[in-house]
C-alpha cells in the first residue's frame, strides 16, 4: 500500500481528508503513483501533471524520505520506504513571489 500526501486544495477536489492510501502495480514509480491516483480520484486528472505530456505541472513538487523528487524520471523506482508504505509519497504545492 502506497501512502499519497496531498495539499489541501487537490483533497478538496478529490473529496477526501488526510493522506490517501493506494495499491500499486508493478514497480511503485512516480508515473505508477500517479497513475493509480488519477485512477482512484479522477478528479485530479491533469491537476498534478499535464494530460498531453504527462509532465508535473510546473508549481508541483514531490518530496520522498526528506528528498525532493521533482526533477527525477517519472519511471525512477521511489525510496524503499515509500513501497513499502513506511514513508508517504508528498504530492507539495509550490509557492512562488516574493
Amino acid at each position: 500500500m502506497i501512502r499519497v500526501v496531498l495539499p489541501a486544495h487537490l483533497r478538496t477536489i478529490a473529496r477526501v481528508d488526510g493522506e490517501v492510501e493506494l495499491d500499486v502495480d508493478g514497480d511503485v514509480t512516480q508515473r505508477s503513483v500517479l497513475d493509480a491516483l488519477e485512477a482512484t480520484y479522477p478528479a485530479l486528472r491533469g491537476t498534478i501533471r499535464d494530460q498531453g505530456t504527462y509532465r508535473r505541472r510546473s508549481f508541483v513538487r514531490f518530496f520522498a524520505c526528506e528528498e525532493d523528487l521533482s526533477h527525477e524520471e517519472p519511471d525512477a523506482p521511489l525510496p524503499e520506504a515509500v513501497v513499502r508504505g513506511a514513508e508517504p509519497f508528498l504530492v507539495i504545492g509550490a509557492m512562488a513571489g516574493g
